[in-house]
């Protein structure tokens, strides 16, 4: 398979390695400044910035070549990507995280939200914490954990850094120097606590989920999500 990396900071290298070492060949290495010719790959993986993330999708789907996107910051135009990728017939995959088991943690979030939902002196919370370099914040992984939450429970949305209200649950966003990526769902009552956590250790977990997204995608069509890949119901 012939990938083109849309986007070659850390976690572009490290899907790189991981995809050599799993039999693929990288056509493209774009910084952001670099020109190419999409038509060459098989397929796209974009780890860019939020500000070349659209135009990086839709060039692709436009070339009928299907991507998976990592990048967060840009779902603003998250719907007009479906759009385009439904007009054109191509394939696209957006997820928050690639990381296998962060997608498991998702499931398990929202499991939990479901038993908790009734228990209304418990209140909830979400902290994630970073890399320094991260651009956006909260993260997309904390904004997914935080829908999930507002899907199975009575919050209506949250806000970042503030305190838990009837409508609102607070994410929290710390940025550390040299933290892949640490996710804490916490649910607090004046009596106990409740807390699960993801604690990612190097970034290889992300790179390897996002490859092993790419290799499913090929040759299907349609919007897809990590569920689909996972076959998780």
């Amino acid at each position: 398979m012939n990938i083109a990396l849309l986007g070659y900071g850390r976690m572009g290298k490290e899907i790189e390695k991981i995809a050599i070492s799993r039999g693929h060949t990288i056509v493209i290495k774009s910084d952001g400044n670099t020109k190419y010719d999409i038509n060459i790959a098989d397929i796209a993986i974009d780890f860019s910035i939020p500000d070349a993330a659209f135009n990086n999708i839709s060039n692709c789907i436009n070339h009928q070549v299907p991507v998976i996107s990592g990048t967060t910051g840009w779902l603003d135009k998250y719907a007009d990507a479906v759009a385009l990728c439904k007009e054109k017939k191509g394939a696209f995959i957006y997820a928050s995280n690639f990381s296998l088991g962060v997608n498991i943690f998702f499931e398990l979030n929202n499991q939990l939200a479901k038993m908790m939902r009734q228990l209304k002196d418990y209140n909830v919370s979400i902290e994630e914490i970073h890399h320094t370099k991260k651009l956006d914040a909260p993260s997309g992984t904390a904004i997914t954990l935080a829908d999930g939450i507002v899907e199975n429970t009575a919050y209506t949305g949250w806000e970042l850094n503030k305190a838990t209200t009837a409508e609102n649950l607070p994410i929290h966003a710390k940025r550390i120097p040299e933290v892949p990526g640490t996710h804490t769902v916490s649910y607090a009552s004046t009596i106990d606590e409740i807390h699960i956590n993801h604690t990612a250790k190097n970034r290889h977990g992300f790179a390897l989920g996002a490859v092993i997204a790419a290799e499913w995608l090929l040759d299907k069509e349609g919007v897809y999500s990590m569920k689909d890949v996972l076959n998780i119901d």
